[in-house]
């Protein structure tokens, strides 16, 4: 059975709401820069941290952990509820797209002249830069977000220049040990893909998200497996007891990876920091 984690609701639902990435829409208004954000993401409230933003956050939501620096408060950013949100008098709040009642609440929160930057989950790199740019337009540092994009290009280029392989490797993704996976249409699966893996979830046909059988990936044979669900139980030791998993190459290899905790999850400035584990941590697989 799936694994709970400490953000999640049933395994789909985290895997459709909280994971892989945002274009992102502003319907902010603001004509003077915001004094008291409030942010229902996590990957938002990174961003607004890094481009320079943090002293203008008073709240950020339950499932926001970092930086350790950031006024953490009880409020969901899956079930926002309005009364909480305006009892901390914002003039800007950062809506998730995904969120329960999402149009709803954006309505309200409106009525009650409160600005909103509604994010979309991105599905590729450059939609998430988009974000950094917005936010910064929308809280007052521009230069410093463009800046912070500009950095972290120039980043990611050199590492996966330096770790990108020279043939083509199949890999699989692991959200959960029901199988799910992202495919190479998601955040997730196009990072992968600048590594120059092939994913074994794009025969699936699942929409993003899909959900192999055990067969299927048996079949498949990856020669990498990334563990997304292995910060709640699930490693190298555990892969290789399941029925049949003992022959896949990743596995007589010792090549199942365990994913770091939240950061393959996001889309903010620790990109940069994902780059490089998945870099460092196959350069020596070939």
């Amino acid at each position: 059975m799936f694994k709970s984690r400490k953000w999640a609701g049933p395994a789909l639902a985290v895997i459709l709401l909280a994971s892989f990435s945002s274009t992102a829409t502003s319907t902010a208004g603001a004509s003077s820069m915001p004094t008291r954000i409030i942010s229902l993401s996590p990957s938002a409230t990174e961003i607004l941290f890094a481009i320079g933003a943090g002293s203008q956050v008073v709240a950020v939501d339950d499932n926001s952990d970092y930086p350790k620096t950031a006024p953490f408060t009880k409020l969901s950013s899956f079930t926002p509820n309005i009364e909480a949100i305006a009892a901390y008098r914002p003039d800007l709040v950062v809506l998730q797209s995904s969120a329960t009642n999402a149009a709803t609440i954006q309505k309200d929160l409106q009525k009650l002249k409160i600005n909103v930057y509604l994010e979309v989950t991105p599905t590729n790199i450059t939609d998430a830069y988009s974000e950094f740019l917005d936010l910064g337009k929308v809280t007052g540092h521009p230069s410093r977000a463009k800046a912070l994009v500009l950095t972290m290009k120039a980043q990611i280029a050199e590492i996966v220049s330096k770790y990108r392989k020279k043939n083509p490797t199949p890999i699989f993704h692991e959200l959960d040990n029901t199988l799910y996976s992202a495919d190479s249409t998601t955040f997730i699966g196009q990072i992968y893909s600048d590594f120059n893996f092939t994913n074994i979830a794009d025969a699936a046909n699942g929409g993003g998200y899909p959900q192999l059988s055990a067969e299927s990936v048996i079949k498949a044979n990856p020669k990498i497996i990334f563990l997304d669900d292995g910060p709640y139980g699930e490693s190298t030791t555990t892969v290789a007891s399941r029925p049949g998993w003992a022959a896949i190459s990743a596995v007589k290899s010792k090549h199942v990876i365990v994913l770091p905790l939240d950061i393959p999850d996001r889309w903010g400035p620790r990109i940069v920091d994902f780059y490089r584990f998945i870099g460092q941590s196959t350069a020596k697989i070939n």
